[in-house]
């Protein structure tokens, strides 16, 4: 399988490092996650500009129309930057969602304004019972007069603080862990019935707890009942997003450190030329390139076949996982005891790490998805 890039997808990489490398560096980063919410609008208006809020969206909702490979380009580069931006919640899951499950009279009427950074949504789906499995939701619509009234318990919602947005994950049918009986469902944040809960994530960014008793739903996106295939489809493009993510930081905690050992002197020489300490440097970048070449398998597969997308998506998950523990903890180890403190963006890159290995999914969840799917000599 060749992962060569094209010409337009090198393209693709060098405007966003260019961009990146100007306008995001780590005082920056840090500028922005003292605000809440911890992002910056005239960011997201440039990422508008250049075209990256659209490069999924289908050509006819003025998209570009391209695929997984591309997006997992934006997110190694914004995992490398730290980027806070609501890229994943807003553009990879809500946007992704809205051209899987919407109609064609929806798409038209929200992605633009998505693409062109008017609107953000963010995605409301897992629960406190739900131990990561997408169809257990006991979140509940019932269709009235009035429209689709929701009630129940969402938490972790990522960006919700600063969404115009949210979109619920809730049943209208069936068993709590049944797949049919599941509908998307678009809410005002501010609209009567509904409560956010808002707090600060482990890597500074920000997330709430949403309650909902009585909340009635502006909108429903498509068929009230068919909404998981759709779900499916779109969390399995985000996994591969936020692997994505992971590889970038692990890249960048890959040079920080390798540039530290290099300066740091003990004994009369740079600890670099320890022999051990290029053992661990070399380690640390045979785990990032095992991440990175499950990351472009998920990616080179993620808009096709179910069965392979969603294998490739959790086996590269797990290992983004394992990659990003040693890593991470190899890079503060190598930078001693200024690898703790928060005037170092190691520990920080540490941090967005973890959270990459929990969101959507841990390395047990995901062990255990890849066994229970069938293979392809099944």
């Amino acid at each position: 399988m060749d992962f060569r890039l094209s010409d337009e997808q090198a393209m693709l990489r060098e405007s966003l490092s260019g961009w990146l490398a100007r306008n995001y560096g780590f005082e920056q980063w840090r500028r922005l996650t003292a605000r809440r919410p911890p992002y910056s609008l005239e960011n997201w208006d440039s990422f508008a500009a250049m075209g990256w809020l659209r490069l999924a969206m289908p050509e006819d909702t003025g998209g570009m129309g391209l695929g997984a490979i591309e997006e997992a380009g934006v997110g190694e580069a914004f995992g490398s930057h730290l980027v806070v931006e609501p890229y994943l919640s807003s553009i990879v899951l809500s946007a992704g969602l809205i051209a899987l499950a919407g109609t064609a009279a929806q798409q038209s009427a929200m992605l633009p304004a998505i693409g062109g950074g008017r609107l953000r949504i963010a995605f409301a789906h897992a629960e406190a019972e739900s131990r990561f499995e997408l169809s257990r939701i006991g979140t509940r619509a019932a269709r009235t007069e009035a429209g689709y009234v929701l009630s129940g318990r969402k938490i972790l919602v990522l960006d919700a603080p600063g969404a115009d947005r949210i979109m619920v994950l809730a049943r209208t049918a069936g068993d709590i862990a049944a797949e049919a009986g599941l509908g998307l469902f678009i809410l005002d944040p501010k609209s009567q019935g509904v409560s956010l809960r808002s707090y600060t994530t482990v890597d500074d960014r920000q997330a709430a707890d949403l309650v909902l008793d009585g909340a009635v739903a502006e909108e429903v996106l498509g068929d009230p009942e068919a909404a998981y295939p759709a779900v499916a489809a779109a969390t399995d493009r985000a996994l591969v997003y936020l692997c994505a993510e992971g590889v970038g930081a692990m890249s960048a905690l890959c040079e920080q450190t390798l540039a530290y050992v290099r300066i740091r002197q003990q004994f009369g020489q740079p600890i670099g030329d320890f022999q051990v300490i290029q053992h661990r440097v070399v380690d640390m970048r045979v785990q990032l390139e095992c991440a990175r070449a499950l990351t472009l398998y998920a990616a080179s597969v993620a808009d096709g076949e179910p069965l392979e997308r969603a294998r490739a998506a959790s086996a590269a998950k797990v290992q983004v996982g394992r990659s990003a523990r040693f890593v991470g903890r190899a890079a503060v180890q190598l930078h001693g005891g200024i690898g703790m403190t928060d005037e170092l963006a190691v520990g920080h890159y540490f941090k967005r790490l973890l959270m990459v290995e929990t969101l959507l999914g841990d390395i047990d969840f995901h062990q255990r998805r890849f066994a229970s799917l069938p293979s392809e000599l099944a």
